[in-house]
């Protein structure tokens, strides 16, 4: 007979729903905050990290690449760069994400007085970028000489042969900052010059080149209020490892600039991960991270004895997870959720210690979210939701009977090649635990999380709150009987198809 046989039933979001509160004069959308802590922290401290929006990205090669962590951090939220891939190129992908324009930018685009304008079109083209600086060597920490932007030269009047020397403006010309300056004092210097960009030098003898600020980009800043970014404006990044070659894998991407890492693995309650974890905290201790996947108690103890700055909740519960079905083992992500909530809130009340517990798994839309972190998830992880979107690292197909679309997949099926997985042959696994398929096209990450956001913080309005804490401490939640799920959804009428559609997207394109 089995150790023990559980004679509850395994839940999920769909069984739950939110009793509404009392909603005052001051749930009002402006005033609720989704900020919610990324990494584990003492009372009366602060969390090294923490999330504006409490979304993180799944560590998927069809979900988080380079693209998927800029684009998810300028909305709040995180990307966990895929792990299944050489580690080269997962530091690359990261590397992408902390170089990408917040504030001050490390020029990328350099080049000598002696270049020629055509040297300075082809790298335009090659870039995309139209301000070039010019240093003594064409390098970055060198002596800046002068900057060209398209206002310096005619097309048509201009030999390609000029060099670059004659047409750039010079550095006496330009107004510039000292290194140390913040972001809002060089913004001022920025207005005041009225030009597009001011490079940042180290002191006004040598003027070695740091950084450049651009107008465009405080004004997309303005766009992105909840951008994540670190104490130098550079986007966090994030990215995923596994239990197996992390002793590689760690040196290279904190090199590269991850700011946090998980370690992602189908069934995190195992010795490797453990091991894992601890060699992190001994040879890097000032990057947090988290590990998992649990759905228990015990496994919960474990990792966190073990060092898990975070742990991440789900068995099975993925779109495209097989692993219930194939495997026989898993959980109802809402039970999960519970019994592993029910253990970080005691290690709290005996530790002191705040451990954040992410959710991953089992969300079909926005409502299962709120009730997600109702049940006490600091944040959630996804992987569909992400995948349809234009900064996934998919490509767009139109399929006959779906429209426009997207291709997803699972790490554990065989078209991920994902080396790490238990049980290969021959470079190809023995079973698969996760599908390949797609999902509809949804566009840019900014809409949907920006639409999600929105639904999320109505809801808090309902239940009298106005941040995820609060939301933790009063949210009522009851089980639902399959026929009041029914009774909960349009019954009894024929939609019509404008309707229909509306209907549809609630459901993130389905």
């Amino acid at each position: 007979m089995a150790k023990k046989i559980t004679p509850e039933l395994s839940t999920t979001f769909a069984e739950y729903i939110l009793l509404p509160g009392l909603t005052d004069s001051t749930n009002t959308p402006e005033n609720i905050s989704l900020r919610t802590p990324l990494t584990k922290f003492k009372t009366g401290e602060e969390p090294k990290i923490s999330l504006n929006l409490p979304f993180t990205s799944a560590v998927m090669q069809a979900v988080s690449g380079h693209k998927m962590g800029i684009a998810l951090a300028k909305e709040g939220g995180l990307s966990f760069i895929f792990t299944s891939q050489t580690i080269k190129n997962q530091a690359e992908m990261v590397a992408k994400v902390k170089n990408f324009k917040a504030g001050f930018v490390n020029s990328k685009a350099n080049l000598s007085p002696e270049n020629t304008l055509e040297d300075a079109l082809k790298l335009t083209d090659e870039t995309g970028y139209s301000t070039i600086a010019i240093t003594r060597d064409g390098q970055n920490n060198s002596e800046l000489m002068g900057i060209l932007t398209k206002q310096d030269y005619w097309l048509d009047y201009e030999p390609l042969t000029t060099p670059l020397g004659q047409l750039m403006t010079p550095f006496e010309k330009i107004n510039h900052g000292l290194e140390g300056i913040t972001l809002p004092e060089a913004n001022e210097i920025l207005r005041k010059s009225k030009k597009s960009c001011i490079p940042i030098i180290n002191n006004e003898s040598e003027r070695i080149l740091k950084a450049l600020v651009f107008k465009k980009d405080r004004e997309k800043h303005k766009d992105f209020p909840d951008e994540l970014i670190d104490e130098q404006k550079r986007i966090i990044a994030g990215a995923g490892i596994n239990s197996k070659d992390y002793v590689e894998r760690v040196p290279a991407l904190v090199s590269a600039g991850a700011d946090v890492l998980v370690i992602d693995t189908s069934d995190g309650w195992n010795q490797y991960v453990g091991d894992a974890l601890k060699w992190i905290k001994t040879n890097y201790p000032n990057i947090p991270c988290g590990a998992g996947n649990i759905v228990s108690a015990e496994a919960f103890d474990y990792l966190v004895s073990a060092g898990a700055d975070f742990v991440k909740v789900g068995i099975g519960g993925g779109s495209i997870c097989i692993t219930q079905e194939v495997k026989g083992i898993g959980r109802g992500q809402a039970s999960a959720l519970l019994d592993i909530v029910s253990a970080r809130d005691k290690y709290f009340d005996s530790t002191g210690i705040y451990v954040p517990i992410c959710s991953d798994g089992g969300l079909v839309q926005d409502s299962h979210i709120t009730i997600a972190l109702a049940l006490g998830a600091d944040f959630v992880m996804m992987g569909r939701y992400f995948a349809r979107c234009d900064e996934s690292p998919t490509e767009k197909k139109i399929l006959n009977h779906f429209g426009l679309a997207k291709p997803y997949w699972g790490e554990g099926s065989d078209r991920a090649k994902n080396w790490q997985r238990y049980g290969q042959e021959n470079g190809n696994i023995k079973f698969e635990e996760g599908v390949d398929g797609w999902v509809p096209y949804a566009g840019p990450v900014k809409d949907i999380v920006r639409r999600s956001g929105t639904v999320i913080k109505s809801t808090l309005s309902n239940l009298g709150c106005n941040n995820l804490k609060e939301l933790h401490e009063r949210a009522v939640l009851e089980k639902r009987s399959p026929t009041s799920m029914r009774e909960g959804k349009p019954h009894d009428i024929q939609i019509g198809a404008d309707n229909m559609d509306a209907y549809k997207k609630m459901y993130w394109g389905e």
